[in-house]
C-alpha cells in the first residue's frame, strides 16, 4: 500500500432539513445525508469515482476520508 492520502470532509448539520451537508474541495464533491455514516458512504463512493480524474496515479487503496462535523450544542434532557 502506498502512503495514505487523507481528504477532509467538512460537514454541518442542517436542522431545517434534518440532514448533514458535507463537502470536500480535494475531490471535489458534496452530498447530504441524514446521518454521518450515510454521508461518509456517499462521499467515499464519490471520492473513489472521481479519484482518477482529479488525482491520477493515486492508488484507491491509499485513500482515506476524515470528517470534521459541526453541530450546535444541545442542552441535556433532564
Amino acid at each position: 500500500m502506498s502512503k495514505p492520502l487523507i481528504f477532509t470532509v467538512s460537514a454541518t448539520w442542517d436542522p431545517d432539513a434534518s440532514v448533514w451537508s458535507g463537502h470536500c474541495d480535494d475531490i471535489p464533491a458534496a452530498a447530504d445525508a441524514p446521518t454521518l455514516d450515510e454521508l461518509l458512504e456517499k462521499m467515499s463512493a464519490m471520492a473513489l469515482d472521481l479519484l482518477p480524474d482529479n488525482h491520477p496515479g493515486v492508488d484507491p487503496a491509499s485513500l482515506f476520508l476524515q470528517i470534521t462535523a459541526l453541530r450546535e450544542a444541545e442542552p441535556a434532557v433532564a
